[in-house]
């Protein structure tokens, strides 16, 4: 039987449960309003959120990882619910070591939902985490970091893509 305190302890920590976190890992190059926007909805339904930017050798840029979380601090700073870090290795492995009860990934497309897939099977039957996917707010759907880096590189105005 399932009951409504049976659903906060799975959305949430609640009063007296204890804290319940989830990882949100990525690039974040940059962290932009879609990102946040993952970040507003993950708190609805856990009391944590750890941003964890990931040295990705193949997303490398000018903006070092630390650089990128401590921009990204400065945007929570006042919000005592969100933790940011870095981390080299395995999500998976950081995930551990943070204590979070599951990952959190936002999907823009088919494509992205097919590779986040792929990663949470592997995520759960590996490391015995689980993998929340939320997929993105309409009008986040076609904001990519990669299209603020591009847009960036050609002088182009990108204020309302970032928080």
């Amino acid at each position: 039987m399932n009951t409504s305190a049976d659903n906060s302890l799975l959305l949430g920590g609640g009063k007296g449960r204890g804290l319940s976190a989830v990882l949100f890992p990525g690039s974040f190059n940059p962290f932009t309003r879609g990102h946040a926007d993952i970040v507003r909805r993950a708190l609805l339904m856990f009391d944590e959120v750890v941003v964890g930017v990931g040295c990705n050798e193949s997303k490398a840029g000018a903006v070092s990882p630390e650089e990128r979380a401590e921009k990204i601090r400065k945007l929570y700073a006042g919000n005592p619910r969100v933790r940011v870090g870095c981390y080299s290795g395995l999500t998976a492995d950081f995930a551990k070591a943070n204590g979070v009860v599951a990952i959190v990934r936002g999907v823009r497309s088919f494509a992205d939902y097919e590779y986040e897939m792929q990663m949470a099977d592997v995520n759960r039957q590996l490391f015995g985490i689980e993998t929340i996917i939320l997929p993105a707010s309409p009008e986040f759907a076609a904001l990519s970091s990669s299209v603020v880096r591009e847009l960036l590189h050609f002088g182009h105005d990108v204020s309302d893509l970032l928080p």
